[in-house]
């Protein structure tokens, strides 16, 4: 931990947040482990009310710009720079994440994970996407949201990495007919304790490279308020675009200039509260957008 991290945290504060955080999340695990072993409607709804609870007990401020589609199965891609966006993006969004594999083996998160109904795949392993894609596939097909990380690790907050397409082929399955929605999100940490945070201190939100986990956590726990600005952006579908690569770098696009208008100071779409209720369901057929093709991302 920096002496400016220390300087700016405090202990006490850390302490508190952590013992209220644990309790809160052991009260939760059993009702949710029941409602997913039952399949109760309640392992669906808990986890946003889960996250809610842990956004206010972290110290996390979530500003929402733009309109959550809502109202049927929606893949949502989002860029990522923290576990912390886990819980941001999951007190909003009714739905589960994807992640790799290797998540569902940690201590304590994993378990957490897993409850959630995280659709879990090997990045890595191209043999398997066939079987990725029918994994997610199915789950959306039931009727399931889905948050995607296209990026495939998290980066320092300060910028957008390019997303890997592989995933993106769920997106030309058909749900009754229409196309899949999906909605570009982008996550932005920006001001702590009401000041803008900078590249110096946005790695005390972003968790990245090699920075131990443990650490990162409890110096989160310690410092004060945190805003985070989520934009959700015009919903698209594959029928858009000329290819799955062609949406991806469309998606890519767009949630990197959220990202840098977030950062910059200089949001252009109207705010709404992380209470606010979502826009009505959108239409299942979004208005297509022109196909982009930026040859710097690379190919699936």
């Amino acid at each position: 931990m920096t002496r400016t991290a220390r300087a700016l945290g405090s202990s006490g504060r850390g302490a508190l947040r952590l013992s209220l955080y644990l309790l809160w999340t052991l009260l939760l695990i059993p009702l949710q482990a029941l409602a997913v072993a039952r399949g109760w409607l309640l392992c669906r709804t808990l986890p946003r009310f889960y996250h809610r609870v842990c956004t206010r007990l972290m110290g996390l401020d979530v500003v929402v710009r733009g309109e959550q589609v809502s109202g049927g199965p929606v893949l949502f891609v989002s860029n990522h720079s923290s576990y912390l966006d886990i819980s941001v993006l999951g007190s909003l969004i009714p739905g589960s994440f994807v992640a790799k594999t290797e998540v569902g083996t940690w201590p304590f998160f994993g378990l957490l994970a897993r409850l959630q109904r995280t659709v879990f795949v090997e990045r890595k392993a191209r043999t398997s996407v066939d079987k990725q894609r029918d994994d997610i596939g199915g789950r959306l097909d039931a009727g399931d949201s889905l948050i995607l990380f296209p990026e495939g690790t998290s980066s320092d907050g300060n910028r957008t990495l390019p997303f890997k397409t592989a995933l993106f082929a769920v997106a030309a399955r058909r749900i009754d007919g229409h196309p899949l929605t999906v909605q570009p999100v982008s996550v932005a940490a920006t001001r702590l304790d009401g000041i803008p945070m900078g590249i110096a201190f946005r790695p005390f939100y972003a968790w990245y490279g090699d920075m131990d986990l443990v650490p990162h956590l409890w110096q989160a726990f310690r410092l004060g308020g945190m805003t985070i600005e989520v934009e959700f952006h015009p919903p698209v579908t594959i029928d858009g675009f000329s290819s799955r690569k062609a949406l991806a770098d469309h998606c890519q696009r767009v949630v990197a200039d959220g990202v840098a208008r977030a950062i910059s100071g200089r949001p252009d779409a109207p705010v709404r509260t992380k209470e606010s209720p979502p826009q009505a369901a959108a239409s299942p057929t979004p208005a297509p957008a022109p196909a982009i093709s930026d040859p710097a991302h690379g190919s699936a």
